[in-house]
């Protein structure tokens, strides 16, 4: 009896750790900073962003599209109606043309969905000012 319940608390603990560990690797900030690089030719995030050719990013999660003050959004993202959210990003980033039509926004998208999850952890961790979140 105790070794059937020794491998049964022994398989619950790996499969916490398994799905610990999964869920770190679904979303990875620091590789999520590398795949930024694409975006830093138009956009900017951190405690010195300011608009580029694109918006700042900053305080994105949970911001109104087309709201970044001093940037001139096109009447398609200004109308657009999105609140930025985990979701909407994941979709907008892989053909933004496709989610807003006649956006400002020339990318081809990004369709590896790793680099999509981990773009997320990196963007969404800034706050309004630049500083990034408390976790």
């Amino acid at each position: 009896m105790t070794r059937v319940l020794f491998a049964a608390v022994s398989f619950a603990a790996a499969v916490l750790i398994a799905a610990a560990a999964g869920s770190a690797a679904a979303q990875d900030a620091e590789k999520g900073e590398h795949v930024f690089n694409m975006c830093r030719p138009c956009h900017a995030i951190g405690p010195d962003a300011a608009n580029m050719l694109g918006p700042e990013l900053n305080g994105l999660d949970g911001r109104h599209s087309g709201s970044v003050p001093d940037y001139p959004y096109s009447d398609a993202n200004k109308k657009s109606g999105i609140v930025w959210s985990e979701a909407a990003f994941k979709q907008y980033i892989k053909n933004p043309q496709a989610m807003v039509p006649g956006t400002k926004m020339f990318f081809a998208g990004i369709k590896n969905q790793q680099e999509i999850d981990d773009l997320w952890a990196y963007v969404s961790q800034f706050a309004a000012d630049g500083s990034v979140k408390k976790k």
